[in-house]
């Protein structure tokens, strides 16, 4: 009996000591899971380098010249009948703001060879083919615009993207000239420096740290020349060499 008695009040004790204890421990909320924010790509700044073959076509060149050596020379235009191929390898530094726009400057090495004129029979015994090579040091200044093909804006690891873009600055140029070997006078080769410009538009993957892209990029050189003074004087206006280019940039805070 006594035994039945003391487990009685045993369970009683607990009944009423039960409620007392949980009330002594504070009731905490559930842990939320907050994910991290994805700020995509912050302002950064990027080294670049670039390789593309390229393609010179301008209308003509321009020579001091006289049909049949009849009278005075006089500058007389002779139309390109071959255009010029090539290459050109380049580098450069860069800054993005991670919005899209960016801005960069560029330095290329240009190499073309093959732009043709011909000049006739009418001005033996100068007549025959001449062939010119373009060595150019391209200098520009760049700004970009990159979109992204997904939707979702334009960030780091942002998957594919396009964009386009424009620049100016100058190119420093290596004309030479091969002349026929019968002419008893061949045009001299020489140097010029002269405005440049440029537009492009291509497309590209970006992987993050590491961006590829190809594109086309035209390149307009105002004026080609030998730079020689007075009837000596070879030149051509209004140059525009094609180029299709491959890039590479790595950004870097």
């Amino acid at each position: 009996m006594r035994k039945l008695i003391a487990a009685i009040m045993v369970a009683g004790a607990a009944l009423v000591a039960g409620p007392a204890l949980a009330a002594d421990f504070p009731d905490y909320p559930p842990i939320i899971e907050i994910p991290d924010v994805d700020y995509g790509v912050q302002g950064s700044f990027y080294l670049r380098g670039s390789a593309a073959g390229n393609a010179l076509w301008s209308k003509e060149a321009f020579a001091y010249e006289c049909a049949g050596c009849g009278g005075p020379s006089v500058v007389t235009a002779f139309p390109f009948l071959a255009m010029g191929y090539g290459y050109s390898v380049g580098a450069g530094f860069g800054y993005e703001t991670g919005t899209g726009l960016r801005v960069d400057a560029t330095l290329d090495y240009v190499d073309n060879n093959g732009l043709k004129v011909t000049k006739g029979a009418i001005y033996a015994p100068r007549d025959g083919d001449y062939t010119a090579r373009l060595r150019s040091t391209l200098a520009l200044a760049n700004v970009y615009y990159d979109f992204s093909f997904g939707g979702s804006g334009y960030g780091a690891a942002g998957g594919a993207f396009g964009y386009v873009g424009a620049g100016a600055g100058v190119a420093f140029n290596r004309f030479d000239i091969t002349s026929p070997a019968t002419s008893p006078s061949p045009a001299q080769s020489g140097n010029n420096t002269s405005l440049a410009a440029a537009g492009m538009v291509g497309a590209g993957y970006d992987f993050g740290a590491v961006v590829a892209d190809v594109g086309y990029r035209g390149v307009y050189i105002a004026q080609i020349s030998n730079g020689a003074a007075g009837t000596d004087a070879v030149w051509s206006d209004n140059n525009w060499l094609h180029e299709v280019r491959g890039t590479l940039r790595y950004r870097f805070n």
